[in-house]
């Protein structure tokens, strides 16, 4: 048993609280003066950018499932630690193909070249109705669960209160990224700051217990005493709840097309933040064990609450605070990446071309950001966050696995064409052995809930046939389709111009034209729509 106590704010030699949460605050203003002035066009932000979508509520609710599938706190710190570095693998293997199919999109776009239309679309089908509306509305409850907790100190925070905050939460970041994407990506950057500022605190004062002897749960003869019963399958559950804070080391590749310099930049970002968010979690949850016994952790609703209440005495306000900013900041980022995912698709053909439509004076997709923001309000009414996280956390490895035997596919299908970035060839296989062993033992221990996301994304297939291979459409399809999508489309042009912008026909605005040229000149470009949004100007 973990002897834990509660540190008097009042005593002298308790004051070591307000000196860590000062030291924390100096120095997370100098991380950002450092990274400001980092050399290299725009890197700062596209570190930040990757950081920031990796680092979310995640660790804040995956603890609690991770500890509870591995059985032991020893356990769950491996899954922690081997859980980056299958990132780490995978982030390498989508550096590659970043810069060899150099088209925003991610898995989506890489598999539709690779593979063809069928295999990009059921991954489409599944990441803009379920994966992505499904995880910004766990990340939303999250921020209100944290905002109104205080108010309800003694028990769990309403029903239609957590819904109605997390669905105001989700429209205002909405407007913010149609508004403007300079602003979305300033979002970002602050938020990631903040959200590195509550780790650091719970590090920082997780180390202090460890100094003065609070270690008691990590001690190789306790740190690996079993709560329940070990498992094969029950450590391949605690993998896909780990994979859930992990998850969004592949967003920059949602956007490769707008980062500047991307074969420059996008390794540069994977290769700092995938080691420093493995390293920021693993500590963090050693933290959470100086302080808490590991039945104090399963009992808990709210990890860093709970951490915050027992260490921080008079600071401990400080908690849900952080992570409110942290969870605020992932919403922003799942919606920034989303949107692009669904403007690739419509681009693409795979879906209405009405949402690979911009608006013409901000750049940025609305159609696209709306559909998002709609399909993650409907989500938030249903389902519970394990169960979620479980079945989001099993498409997602599905289609991180599909898409770098991809990559091996296309080293044999194109062994000649240049590639700035090639990993080794142990690299991509050694993913793919793993990604194999964890989605089979998942598949048998949890046969319903992650066998509910393989059926989602097999009920593309006939959408695929009927409204995208499908070729002689009836008239009745067409006119539902044109119908919807010209008036909107025309709505958005200035009076005296038109444009012809559909994907299969597109044509850059004249530069005399008065029209905004924020679109790709080039006919047929396979980015014509959003312009730079890692641009250093002001």
């Amino acid at each position: 048993m973990c002897k834990c106590t509660t540190v008097n704010s009042n005593d002298p030699k308790g004051n070591w609280q307000l000196t860590i949460t000062t030291i924390t605050v100096q120095f997370f203003t100098h991380l950002y003066i450092f990274m400001m002035n980092m050399k290299g066009p725009c890197c700062e932000v596209v570190v930040l950018f990757c950081a920031g979508n990796i680092i979310g509520s995640g660790i804040f609710i995956s603890p609690k499932g991770v500890l509870e599938h591995a059985g032991s706190v020893g356990f769950s710190l491996i899954v922690w630690v081997l859980g980056g570095g299958i990132c780490a693998l995978g982030s390498l293997c989508y550096a590659e193909l970043g810069v060899t199919i150099p088209k925003s999109g991610g898995d989506y776009s890489y598999v539709t070249e690779i593979f063809g239309g069928l295999v990009g679309f059921l991954l489409l089908w599944s990441a803009v109705w379920i994966m992505y509306p499904t995880t910004l509305a766990v990340i939303a409850l999250t921020f209100s669960n944290y905002v109104l907790q205080p108010a309800f100190p003694n028990c769990l925070p309403p029903y239609i209160a957590t819904r109605l905050l997390s669905t105001i939460c989700i429209l205002l970041l909405t407007w913010v990224n149609c508004s403007s994407v300079r602003w979305a990506t300033r979002i970002q950057d602050f938020f990631t700051i903040g959200k590195l500022l509550a780790l650091v605190l719970i590090i920082v004062v997780g180390m202090v217990q460890i100094s003065k002897g609070h270690y008691d749960a990590l001690e190789p003869q306790t740190a690996f005493e079993f709560i329940r019963d070990p498992s094969v399958g029950q450590i391949a559950l605690a993998f896909l709840q780990a994979s859930f804070a992990f998850s969004g080391w592949n967003f920059l590749n949602y956007v490769t097309e707008e980062v500047v310099e991307p074969r420059k930049n996008l390794p540069r970002a994977i290769y700092i933040s995938i080691p420093l968010v493995t390293l920021v979690y693993t500590l963090t949850n050693i933290a959470y064990f100086s302080s808490m016994t590991p039945e104090e952790l399963l009992a808990s609703n709210a990890v860093a609450v709970t951490f915050g209440e027992k260490l921080l005495g008079m600071f401990s306000w400080v908690m849900p605070i952080s992570v409110a900013l942290s969870t605020f900041g992932g919403i922003n980022g799942y919606l920034f990446t989303s949107s692009r995912l669904c403007f690739s698709g419509a681009r693409e053909g795979h879906l209405p071309y009405l949402l690979a439509m911009i608006h013409l004076k901000n750049c940025t997709p609305i159609p696209a950001l709306l559909v998002c923001c709609t399909a993650t309000i409907v989500i938030l009414c249903i389902g519970e966050t394990h169960n979620l996280i479980n079945y989001v956390s099993f498409i997602n490895y599905l289609s991180y696995g599909v898409t770098i035997a991809g990559l091996l596919f296309y080293r044999w299908k194109k062994p000649k064409l240049v590639r700035p970035i090639k990993v080794n060839l142990l690299v991509p296989i050694s993913y793919l052995v793993f990604w194999a062993v964890l989605l089979g033992f998942s598949l048998y221990s949890e046969p319903v809930v992650c066998g509910m996301g393989l059926v989602i994304m097999l009920t593309g297939v006939p959408i695929y046939f009927i409204g995208v291979h499908w070729a002689d459409k009836p008239r009745v399809q067409i006119f539902a389709h044109n119908s919807i999508s010209d008036p909107c489309y025309q709505s958005t042009l200035p009076s005296a111009t038109t444009i012809n912008y559909r994907p299969d026909s597109f044509q850059a605005p004249r530069r005399n034209s008065g029209v905004p040229t924020c679109l790709r000149e080039k006919k047929g470009s396979p980015s014509a729509g959003v312009g730079k949004l890692f641009d250093s100007e002001p």
